[in-house]
């Protein structure tokens, strides 16, 4: 059974990790075909979004380390590369120029957590459980987390996240402001399809720009982002979706984005 699965309706495609056995927990060589995936995808003019998920009712219980501490020597003379696999990984999703949407069932922990923070949106089920599980594991923090969290919930709330390493529920997450919605686990389907046919209805490269623009903001001065605001724009203007949208305006109806 392939342990990463790939499906495309229209221009919305998925990609669910596939060992449910084991909670979705992804080995050395799946980081690899995700960043392959997830690359491609990226350059797939005919995907204008991602959603990424697990299957049997589980996100991602993060890297396999079942055989962690086995041959300690073989562990620590491979380990670094092994680590380049995982942050290759993860900016092949967070630099994706694609609307990326994190569906999470079940649990989501460890990269598995960080994985879905680095979707733009993250759609939930109530039932969800997170946690950034390194601590308990004699693990650091891994998956671009110590970039991701500060970010997303501030300093003092990531250094408890990551520090304490406890596991938290939908509810308490959303509140932290980790998820953008939450819902039923019957819901949980239709949400992230009616989110996905409104972002795929967008500009998919004025949607691009404005998600590295975005991406870029902690890193930038107020001048770097207007200078990189002014650039983006021009290029827009030159764009027949731009023409689009002006049509429609006039017309009063929902403009049809061909991405050129």
């Amino acid at each position: 059974m392939d342990e990463i699965l790939v499906n495309q309706t229209g221009n919305i495609a998925t990609v669910t990790i596939n060992r449910p056995e084991v909670k979705n927990a992804i080995t050395s060589s799946m980081w690899d075909q995700l960043t392959t995936i997830f690359t491609k995808l990226g350059y797939d003019d005919s995907v204008r979004v991602v959603i990424v998920t697990g299957a049997g009712g589980d996100f991602c219980s993060g890297a396999d380390v079942s055989a962690m501490g086995s041959k300690e020597s073989e562990v620590k003379l491979h380990q670094l590369e092994s680590m380049r696999k995982v942050g290759d990984c993860c900016l092949s999703l967070f630099n994706m120029p694609k609307v990326t949407i994190a569906k999470v069932p079940g649990i989501a922990v460890g990269a598995g957590m960080n994985m879905a923070l680095c979707c733009d949106l993250l759609v939930a089920s109530e039932d969800a459980r997170f946690s950034e599980i390194f601590a308990k594991r004699g693990l650091s923090v891994d998956f671009g987390g110590s970039y991701l969290l500060p970010r997303i919930v501030g300093l003092q709330k990531a250094k408890e996240l990551v520090l304490l390493a406890e596991v938290i529920s939908a509810s308490e997450a959303d509140r932290m402001g980790l998820i953008n919605y939450v819902v039923a686990p019957d819901e949980l389907d239709d949400k992230v399809e009616e989110l996905s046919e409104k972002a795929a209805c967008g500009p998919p490269r004025a949607i691009a720009m404005s998600k590295a623009l975005l991406n870029r903001s902690f890193a930038n001065s107020l001048s770097d982002a207007l200078d990189q605001e002014g650039t983006t724009q021009t290029f827009n203007f030159t764009t027949k979706d731009i023409s689009e949208a002006m049509r429609a305006f006039k017309e009063k109806r929902t403009p049809d984005f061909k991405g050129w």
